[in-house]
């Protein structure tokens, strides 16, 4: 086990966007810095254009990529890797733009090969723009699919972390038509041991799951829907309580986030995206933080997008970056503690 504070690379998301901002704020942030040591993975440029419109201090060290492929283990204060993949000058902030794009495709990359490479414990990103992503030429959904192809992830799923709700997804960024092809009991009972394993690594107890059913008060025995909870979604839930989880459900989704059912459950596996980010967001806005599960390398996010209506304004909390970011020292504390993968690992 490490004696030093975790290393966490930091993308600096779409640099139009609130990226840059709550970088600057995270980088001056002292009580973090007694936590862990981030790394924000960006273009300096970007960051000093930034913090000379806003008025933030941006005094962190700046790091060549040179400098980090010889020294990246030894560095032990809240850092910047310049890795120059835009001019700052032709930046508009609020504005998707390929370029902008082509950078937080590349800064996500370079942490990757970081977070592979055992030079950071941990990586938190910072939200990219998918227009602008598909404008570069990378036609990804998002960073969940970005980070399990790179990594090569067997199985892997997107789940958020907050006190007052957590959950787990089996399927993501697809239309409503496509669910029900992407749900298996397989996917399914994969998506529940990845949440037990990230929760027991979490809590540090047993975790109790629920799972929620597809179709409007879970099929009502099958008069809605084809079936679905009875053949695709109660068999996982059967092995995965014979393998000794405590675990309910399918549960009606109109009535599994009641605060009752929410004190007595740890976990939500939920079908859809909708079906999980709705109560999320509205009961967790500013808190939940994203994680991918099944990952060789703990990775966190922020629950929130690039925001180009107030970028460069000065107006971006960095709360949910913070949390995002000690989230992400504390799994990755974890792996070190039980010398083998975090949950999101």
């Amino acid at each position: 086990m490490t004696t030093h504070l975790p290393r966490i690379a930091v993308t600096m998301g779409d640099p139009a966007g609130v990226g840059p901002e709550i970088c600057l704020r995270l980088l001056a942030n002292a009580d973090l810095a007694r936590e862990c040591v981030p790394v924000v993975f960006g273009d300096a440029a970007v960051l000093r254009r930034v913090a000379e419109k806003l008025g933030i201090p941006f005094d962190a060290p700046v790091i060549t990529q040179t400098g980090w492929s010889q020294r990246s283990r030894e560095v032990r204060v809240p850092s910047v890797l310049d890795l120059q993949c835009v001019d700052a000058a032709v930046i508009t902030p609020g504005q998707v733009d390929a370029r902008c794009g082509y950078a937080a495709f590349r800064y996500v990359l370079a942490s990757i090969a970081a977070g592979l490479a055992g030079e950071v414990n941990a990586i938190t990103t910072a939200p990219l723009n998918k227009e602008a992503l598909h404008a570069a030429g990378h036609k990804y959904p998002g960073h969940t699919e970005i980070f399990a192809e790179r990594m090569r992830a067997e199985r892997s799923c997107m789940t958020f972390f907050s006190d007052e709700l957590t959950c787990s997804l089996v399927t993501v960024h697809i239309g409503y038509h496509e669910v029900l092809a992407a749900l298996t009991t397989q996917r399914i009972l994969d998506v529940i041991e990845l949440t037990a394993d990230a929760v027991r690594r979490q809590r540090g107890r047993e975790p109790r799951l629920a799972v929620l059913g597809l179709n409007p008060h879970a099929g009502e025995h099958g008069l809605f829907g084809r079936g679905e909870e009875e053949r695709i979604i109660a068999p996982a839930i059967e092995v995965a309580r014979a393998n000794g989880l405590n675990i309910t459900g399918p549960l009606s989704p109109d009535t599994a986030f009641l605060p009752a059912r929410r004190r007595e459950t740890d976990a939500f596996i939920c079908m859809s995206h909708d079906q999980a980010l709705i109560p999320l967001k509205a009961l967790a806005f500013e808190s939940a933080v994203n994680t991918t599960l099944g990952l060789p390398v703990v990775r966190t996010s922020v629950d929130h997008g690039t925001a180009f209506d107030i970028a460069w304004q000065g107006r971006a909390s960095a709360e949910n970056l913070f949390a995002a970011v000690r989230l992400a020292a504390k799994l990755s504390r974890s792996t070190e503690c039980g010398k083998t993968h975090s949950p999101s690992a």
